[in-house]
């Protein structure tokens, strides 16, 4: 498989690492999934995590953007040993959407 070249794992290695079984997840081929929604709901008596968001309105003068800034600090959370997840949204939304 192309993937073990390029380092990228299976999503549902990805899953396991936060508790999730195959079974709660939408695949959409080997590396992307949806969470599904009664996954939750099995976890509705634990504790809530922290969300830190990372927005901006243009990169900084070397050129990194908030991609960028949300990957590093996933990084750095999670070699602190901080059960961290990164979910990115598709950028350059704006210009689809002419705004």
């Amino acid at each position: 498989m192309a993937a073990i070249a390029t380092g990228l794992r299976p999503i549902t290695a990805v899953a396991a690492d936060v508790g999730l079984d195959p079974s709660e997840l939408e695949l959409f081929g080997h590396f992307k999934a949806k969470v599904r929604l009664d996954a939750l709901a099995l976890r509705r008596n634990r504790p809530d995590g922290h969300v830190v968001l990372v927005t901006a309105i243009t990169p900084t003068p070397a050129g990194e953007g908030k991609t960028v800034t949300a990957i590093a600090l996933a990084q750095a959370l999670r070699a602190s040993s901080v059960p961290t997840v990164v979910c990115l949204r598709e950028p350059s939304m704006g210009p689809v959407f002419g705004l």
